[in-house]
């Protein structure tokens, strides 16, 4: 076995978002023989020393690597993320790393999925996954998901809390053959992902389409982002979305999906015009938001489209949402830092991962075409966590039954 490349080990752990003070803390490098541990590290990433057959072992695990990754000469090329439709101000490089691993993890798993689809007798591939156009408009792409999900937005808003809207809006989704995953870290919360890093993205596979939301943002948010990445699919373009409209392609999902949770006819009831102060305008869209179960950026997203408040308006009341939200936010966490407890694991995973791939995953463990091994992978989770994490979610099935 040829010796291990010192730049794959830093390649390796830059990749996985990790400096050098994190990985020796969690790799559990001690200092030895007067040398500190995080200096230990540097030596091995610099070639003077090599690590040992346990220690590398940890580093793949930690790392995320297949073990005969750092066998390899040089690093290989960078992960695919489709098309980035972030603006460069949206690549922040300090967690640039992070995106990279948690997509290359998505398409890993998705990967699979796609394949045991199409090793079904009846297997065909998704007639939607793009089917359509930029050029032949929003209002034709917004008719066609509708259609697709047979949609009825008043039963949407009838659902009291946005968190239920979400799901009924999810199951429609999922029903089409898409999965919907909630994900905004790589499994821990030293690896969570802000939303100025990416709101959402879509691989667009005929077979086995996913879309991912950060779970991360504002729960009101997380309707918005699905319908965009909807748009992504429909178009056929595979992708990372951040939260700026600028480029054609975000620009055209940004309509397709304010003009699905919210119609223009609608837009004169939300009383804001260019004459409004900034407080009476986000006064009268917070309340119009929270009526609807949509997100008040959206809203006034849709009055700046419709021209109906200045770009300096929208741009104004945008950073005063994110802002009131952030600070929301950190009131909830300070709050829970004092509650014992929290919510159960499996239910939060089960949560993340969706009814649609955890019936999935169910059934072809059923039909014998997954091991808990590769169940597991497909998940995202260890390979003894599968067979709990299946069984709560067959007894919430039976219990909404």
């Amino acid at each position: 076995m040829p010796a291990v490349s010192h730049e794959i080990l830093v390649w390796a752990r830059e990749t996985a978002g990790l400096s050098v003070s994190d990985a020796v803390n969690r790799l559990g490098i001690k200092d030895a023989r007067g040398v500190a541990a995080v200096e230990r590290l540097r030596a091995m990433e610099a070639g003077r020393s090599s690590p040992s057959r346990p220690l590398l072992l940890k580093m793949a695990k930690l790392y995320r690597r297949p073990l005969l990754v750092f066998y390899m000469s040089a690093p290989p090329p960078k992960g695919d993320r489709g098309e980035d439709f972030r603006n460069l101000r949206e690549r922040d490089t300090g967690v640039e790393p992070l995106v990279d691993a948690l997509l290359r993890d998505i398409r890993s798993r998705q990967s699979m999925v796609t394949s045991l689809i199409q090793d079904e007798e009846e297997a065909a591939p998704l007639p939607f996954i793009g089917s359509m156009t930029i050029d032949q408009g929003v209002g034709a792409v917004l008719a066609s998901i509708r259609q697709t999900l047979e949609f009825d937005l008043t039963a949407y808003r009838t659902q009291g809390t946005v968190e239920a809207a979400f799901a009924l809006l999810r199951s429609k989704v999922e029903a089409t053959g898409i999965f919907v995953l909630l994900i905004g870290n790589l499994g821990s919360h030293h690896t969570a992902l802000d939303v100025t890093a990416f709101r959402g993205f879509a691989l667009a596979d005929a077979y086995a389409p996913f879309v991912v939301i950060n779970d991360g943002d504002s729960k009101a948010a997380w309707s918005f982002t699905l319908i965009h990445e909807l748009a992504h699919l429909w178009i056929g373009a595979t992708g990372v979305s951040g939260a700026a409209v600028e480029g054609r392609v975000e620009r055209f999902c940004n309509d397709v999906a304010s003009n699905f949770l919210l119609p223009g006819n609608e837009l004169e009831l939300v009383e804001v015009s260019q004459r409004s102060t900034q407080q009476e305008a986000a006064n009268r869209i917070s309340q119009f938001a929270h009526d609807r179960l949509v997100s008040r950026s959206m809203v006034a997203y849709r009055l700046f489209r419709a021209g109906l408040i200045t770009e300096i308006m929208w741009g104004a009341l945008t950073g005063q949402f994110e802002a009131e939200w952030r600070q929301a936010r950190a009131a909830r966490r300070e709050l829970s830092r004092d509650e014992e407890g929290g919510p159960n694991y499996y239910v939060v995973r089960r949560h993340r991962l969706g009814p649609a791939l955890l019936q999935f995953v169910a059934r072809s463990m059923g039909e014998g075409a997954l091991t808990p091994t590769r169940a597991g992978k497909v998940l995202g989770v260890k390979a003894r966590s599968v067979e709990r994490l299946l069984k709560g979610a067959a007894l919430s099935v039976g219990e909404a039954a």
